[in-house]
């Protein structure tokens, strides 16, 4: 049975995916917000939805979301949002999108839901319980060898940028496959087992946090490039089957 939590982070996800399933396609208006981030009115709608769920069953909770902000950051307990984690996907018609609902605790991530409505897929995770993908438990891959290793990146700008490039490229010269899958997807495949290591250098919490918990829940692990815990501050990614998190960190010299 799940917890009074992560059910109402699933009834908030199924909201928002009826409000997302019945924008989508639809040739929305969009709007740059400050950051040059595209927004539509399926944003703001679908965060309103689960907004009012999650506040109406845990009124004391703080609120963290894409669109509205944060709120009472100082709670003990504070829902983070991302009502369409890949809005540009959305508003192209790429169903690489999702809408992405975490719980931090004291510091720590302890719930996480993963909806991606227009491809299909729901994944949550509670700390403790293991993790879950379209009702089955998942588990990550065996695989301890890097020269068997499946890795995907996704917004690599700052790695780009920067002496680690050519690190990820001796990386990528000593792997099985390099594969860009980006967004939730790539987190949904490692956490199934489908692939072992993830790499992104720019990123926002809200965008990874329900999938730490996720990834952690079916046995990965889950970092930042300098091999540090996830935090509101993190901005890279480093998440991998467990078994290879050291040797990819030392090949990208994350540490």
């Amino acid at each position: 049975m799940p917890s009074r939590e992560l059910q109402a982070a699933l009834d908030a996800a199924q909201a928002a995916a009826q409000v997302i399933r019945g924008l989508y396609q639809k040739n929305l208006a969009v709007r740059t917000k400050e950051d040059q981030s595209p927004v539509t009115e399926a944003d703001v709608r679908a965060e309103e939805t689960i907004r009012a769920i999650l506040s109406e069953r845990f009124p004391s909770y703080g609120f963290y979301g894409e669109e509205t902000g944060k709120h009472a950051l100082g709670a003990e307990s504070v829902w983070l949002v991302d009502p369409i984690d890949g809005t540009k996907s959305f508003v192209r018609e790429c169903p690489f999108f999702s809408t992405q609902i975490a719980l931090m605790r004291g510091g720590r991530f302890v719930l996480g839901v993963s909806s991606a409505p227009a491809y299909g897929e729901l994944a949550w995770a509670e700390a403790g319980a293991g993790a879950v993908l379209n009702d089955r438990p998942i588990r990550v891959s065996a695989i301890a060898d890097l020269s068997a290793a499946i890795v995907s990146t996704g917004n690599l700008k700052t790695m780009a940028r920067s002496a680690q490039w050519a690190r990820l490229g001796e990386l990528i010269g000593r792997i099985s496959r390099i594969r860009g899958y980006g967004d939730f997807v790539h987190y949904h495949l490692l956490a199934r087992g489908s692939l072992d290591v993830v790499v992104e250098s720019d990123v926002n919490i809200l965008d990874i946090a329900a999938l730490t918990v996720i990834v952690r829940e079916a046995g990965g692990i889950f970092t930042d490039l300098a091999g540090k815990d996830v935090t509101l501050d993190t901005t890279t990614v480093l998440a991998t089957n467990g078994r290879l998190h050291e040797a990819a960190a030392a090949a990208l010299s994350c540490r």
